[in-house]
């Protein structure tokens, strides 16, 4: 088994909180858990632009050594800042070859979190998320009719993690909180769709995906396909 993941104190350099961050540990394909090493030394920095490539850091396994790419620990401050933690080894941002392949430099390889449990669901649906752009993925505050409820800038997604087919009611109701959000929406679900949630789905336009137990979302409309293909 890895190493639980250590805790460290980061102050916030703009309203001046202390607070005690351990970063979230990832299963890799071995089964052990890993977590990015935190450096004790350095300070966070404020997140203020977000780029595809500065979210993610490369980080070994301590069972397997396998290497892969995971999100950046990351900690939101009650007063609104995003905190990036900063790693072990890992260049900060500005430092020699920070973006240096410019915008069309390969993307990390998706680590896929295979799934055992409901929360295992969500994770895979924000990494993907991550993978497409949105780096500020949180739970939402409300909870939907059924399944959990995912929120970053601009989209909303639905991540329906039981046995039971996502529904013609958590489609229109993730619609309708989309657009009342001015946001774009996307549905994951492990057991698939009902055929009328999939044909409303098809009508008002929500990509819906399936996750598989790798953790690995497939498209299942045509939006989802248009979606999935932004990242080929």
């Amino acid at each position: 088994m890895g190493a639980m993941p250590e805790s460290v104190p980061v102050s916030c350099p703009v309203c001046r909180r202390e607070h005690v961050y351990a970063a979230p540990s990832y299963p890799c394909v071995c089964g052990a858990p890993v977590a990015p090493p935190l450096d004790h030394l350095a300070g966070p920095f404020v997140v203020t632009h977000r780029t595809w490539d500065d979210g993610w850091v490369t980080v070994r396994c301590g069972s397997c050594g396998r290497e892969g790419q995971w999100p950046c620990p990351e900690l939101d401050c009650p007063c609104g800042t995003i905190l990036r933690v900063p790693v072990s080894g890992a260049p900060r941002p500005g430092s020699a070859g920070d973006g240096a392949g410019g915008p069309h430099a390969r993307s990390p390889v998706f680590q896929p979190v295979t799934i055992r449990t409901a929360a295992d669901a969500v994770t895979a649906a924000a990494l993907w998320l991550r993978r497409l752009g949105h780096h500020d993925v949180r739970r939402a505050g409300g909870r939907p009719p059924s399944g959990v409820l995912l929120t970053a800038e601009g989209m909303r997604a639905l991540v329906e993690p039981t046995v039971h087919p996502a529904s013609l009611r958590d489609v229109e109701c993730l619609w309708l909180t989309a657009l009342s959000e001015s946001a774009r929406c996307v549905c994951f679900s492990l057991a698939g769709y009902t055929d009328d949630a999939r044909a409303a789905a098809d009508r008002l336009g929500v990509p819906l995906f399936v996750l598989d137990l790798t953790g690995a979302p497939q498209p299942v409309n045509s939006q989802a396909d248009d979606l999935a293909a932004g990242l080929a």
